[in-house]
């Protein structure tokens, strides 16, 4: 992993953000303009965007962290920087950490619930229906059972 972040760190130009499939894994790589880069590596089905915001993040904090001129020679032995785990820890559901994926969760639950409450409200406006033409079923009989009826008893009288 080393190596390949490594290697796509000096491959990409500065002031760039990229995304390398390595076997099963997407190596997200940010490579700032002052020349200070982060790699994350993160299966298929982790959100770019995410990394790509926890990239931005962990940099930024990086920077203001430790001085300039330890970065080209800094290594993790030399450089205390403790926000990463942190940082790592928060971004393990990428839906408690980005703001966006957890209202995308949530829109695609209200979405749901939207689809099944429509299609109970159009099953009962089928029942409705029915019931509608029961009952326009029934008043054509009622109506002829009046006829019917009348028509007997107007054959006789009552005395």
């Amino acid at each position: 992993m080393t190596f390949t972040s490594s290697l796509i760190v000096e491959r990409s130009s500065h002031g760039s953000r990229a995304s390398v499939k390595e076997q099963e894994y997407l190596c997200h790589v940010y490579v700032r303009n002052d020349s200070l880069s982060a790699v994350v590596i993160a299966d298929n089905e982790y959100p770019s965007r995410v990394c790509f915001t926890l990239l931005d993040k962990v940099l930024d904090e990086f920077s203001k962290q430790v001085d300039r001129i330890d970065w080209p020679s800094g290594s993790p032995t030399t450089i205390n920087y403790t926000a990463l785990d942190g940082y790592l820890a928060k971004y393990q559901n990428p839906r408690e950490a980005d703001a966006m994926s957890k209202v995308q969760a949530e829109l695609d639950e209200t979405k749901i619930i939207l689809h099944n409450t429509m299609e109970s409200l159009l099953e009962r406006g089928e029942k409705l229906d029915d019931l509608v033409q029961k009952s326009e079923h029934l008043g054509n009989q009622s109506k002829a059972f009046y006829k019917t009826a009348r028509k007997q008893n107007s054959c006789c009288e009552i005395m």
